[in-house]
């Protein structure tokens, strides 16, 4: 069994394009959690195809596994 790499896929209106501010943390969309990056993935894409035309929205992939055990960082 693969070990379980959880990533959060999450998006919202950003105050400059080339950053991850957030315009307002109350509108952040949570797309959901996902136990490997390849899923997490899929995830974004969707959700940033979906969002293309408004050039303010963005989406990410946070690497939460790598927050709650830093001993993982080089996955």
């Amino acid at each position: 069994m693969a070990q379980q790499l959880l990533h959060l896929v999450m998006g919202g209106k950003v105050v400059d394009t080339t950053g991850v501010e957030f315009q307002d943390l109350k509108d952040i969309h949570v797309v959901g959690f996902y136990a490997s990056y390849a899923e997490a993935e899929e995830a974004w894409r969707g959700w940033a195809q979906r969002t293309v035309d408004d050039a303010e929205m963005k989406y990410v992939i946070v690497h939460l596994h790598k927050l709650l055990e830093p001993s993982l960082a080089g996955n």
